[in-house]
């Protein structure tokens, strides 16, 4: 007997096609996620190892942008709420996605965005899971 995969399509778009989230999904997911919009705060960029604290402490934020605007690390920074959003691929994938295991290259060092997927987020509890082919 010969059983097919169940393939689940989400799209990031449309909010109703994402699935209720369980860590179970994470191990055959294509990491859609991680094609999302990622806002990280000074203490994520600390921890990413992207800025050192001594610069945290002692420079403006906006100094700060404007360096990694310049070396790629971000594509935009609100300068009223101090958030960075973190640049992309030209494929829609963070940086710092592996792109053939799809995986996170930083995941202990991950910012609170991700750490705290989906239980925040644009439809909490669920997740815009799609399997692996």
């Amino acid at each position: 007997m010969i059983t097919k995969k169940l393939i689940h399509l989400s799209t990031l778009e449309n909010l109703d096609t994402w699935a209720r989230y369980r860590a179970s999904l994470c191990i055959d997911c294509q990491a859609s996620c991680c094609t999302m919009p990622v806002e990280v705060r000074l203490p994520d960029l600390v921890r990413m190892g992207e800025v050192d604290a001594f610069e945290a402490e002692h420079e403006q934020a906006k100094q700060i942008a404007k360096r990694l605007q310049k070396a790629g690390v971000i594509q935009h920074f609100n300068f009223k709420h101090e958030v960075f959003t973190l640049a992309q691929r030209a494929s829609g994938d963070c940086r710092y996605l592996h792109a053939e295991t799809r995986r996170c290259t930083i995941y202990d060092l991950r910012p609170n965005t991700c750490r705290n997927h989906p239980k925040i987020g644009p439809r909490p509890g669920f997740c815009a899971y799609r399997n692996k082919p």
